[in-house]
């Protein structure tokens, strides 16, 4: 069989999301982008891009937006550099279930066509554990140049598979500009509650995207799992708004609909690249934290090349690559010793690190994450 050809049967066949929240990864401060980039050789979603001749063949399983989004995506450029340097072709896959493919395609005893991972999250490693039938999709990561320089807190699996390559802090994004300039978006998730902020802050429904369900954690994180509830009931009170994804949230908090919305601490970045008024693009950390949500990238253990995707990891985590990666995403990396330069200070200058990341380990969310959002769903998005 050819390697570099996407098994689409398998796409249609299994094309509905396995139990549990998807793992949205569209869902990002750039907004979702169908644009192509040039250069990227992006066929339609669900197959496989940038196939060409040559040595060996690296196919390295993705989401979309990580290759295409129009406003800037390190896919093209990893590709490029990666094909530069060593003598093989690196092949995308981009299946639109994305993790859920393989995960069926492993149940379904069917070949898995790809080498690497890249956008796990601990959401989809407790989805495919909850999940997979038998066997190990992903292998034990091997030892990696680089990774002992990864920052601490971000690794987020604890059977050794993820890699993590790059993190978001989920924040508020507020608008100075509102109230005729008087507009202050509050400090606390206390603050969320007084009257003079009812109706101003656009949330999203944890069960379908990304930021909503990092909000919805982190209010857990603050206030408890037996007061959560309690808690989000009186932000109802004071007139939430909540959208099903961040594109629609962040949509109407850039037509004014309202001052606050949760997005993204690298909001900034995208803000400065576009020319726009940073004073409606102002950064809250509430409690003085955000949430952070690393991704990382693994190597399938049905993989005949692990040779060169260990190679390809090591590249990844390689300081210059990691910048790279950190600005295209709009994200930061996940190393400590990353090599901006001058060409990237735009970046560092706007990219707001909060003064405390908080999250929940995979044995915390094992078990609880899907209960928290059902709950969730029963006592707010149905009211």
């Amino acid at each position: 069989m050819d390697r570099r050809r996407f098994l689409a049967g398998a796409g249609a066949a299994g094309a509905a999301l396995l139990a549990g929240c998807s793992a949205e990864q569209v869902d990002s401060p750039t907004g979702t982008e169908t644009d192509t980039p040039t250069g990227t050789g992006t066929e339609a979603a669900g197959t496989t891009v940038g196939e060409t001749e040559g040595g060996g063949t690296l196919v390295v399983a993705t989401y979309s937006s990580f290759i295409d989004a129009v406003s800037s995506s390190p896919g093209a450029w990893i590709k490029q550099q990666f094909e530069s340097e060593f003598d093989a072709d690196l092949v995308y896959q981009t299946p639109p279930n994305e993790l859920d493919q393989y995960i069926q395609r492993a149940n379904a005893d069917v070949e898995i066509d790809a080498d690497v991972y890249v956008g796990l999250n601990v959401d989809g490693l407790i989805r495919l554990d909850e999940n997979l039938e038998s066997g190990s999709l992903f292998a034990e990561a091997p030892d990696l140049a680089g990774a002992g320089d990864i920052k601490d807190g971000l690794g987020f699996d604890p059977k050794g598979r993820a890699v993590p390559y790059d993190t978001g802090y989920i924040s508020l994004v507020w608008n100075a500009t509102a109230d005729g300039g008087e507009f202050v978006a509050p400090e606390t998730f206390d603050g969320l509650l007084e009257s003079q902020y009812r109706g101003d802050l656009i949330a999203q429904n944890p069960s379908t995207s990304a930021t909503g369900r990092a909000f919805l954690l982190h209010t857990i994180k603050a206030k408890g799992e037996e007061n959560y509830l309690d808690y989000w009931a009186d932000l109802q009170e004071n007139e939430v708004r909540i959208l099903d994804e961040w594109d629609p949230a962040y949509a109407a908090y850039s037509n004014d609909e309202a001052p606050m919305v949760v997005s993204y601490s690298t909001d900034q970045v995208y803000a400065n690249r576009q020319g726009q008024d940073m004073d409606r693009h102002q950064i809250r950390f509430l409690n003085d934290q955000a949430y952070a949500n690393p991704e990382g990238m693994a190597r399938f253990a049905s993989t005949d090349s692990p040779e060169l995707a260990q190679s390809f990891m090591e590249f990844v985590l390689r300081p210059e690559v990691q910048a790279e990666i950190a600005v295209r995403n709009v994200q930061f990396p996940a190393v400590t010793d990353a090599e901006f330069g001058e060409e990237h200070a735009e970046y560092e200058q706007y990219a707001q690190v909060p003064p405390e990341a908080v999250s929940f380990t995979y044995d915390e969310l094992r078990g609880n994450l899907q209960g928290w959002i059902e709950e969730w769903s029963r006592q707010i998005a149905s009211n």
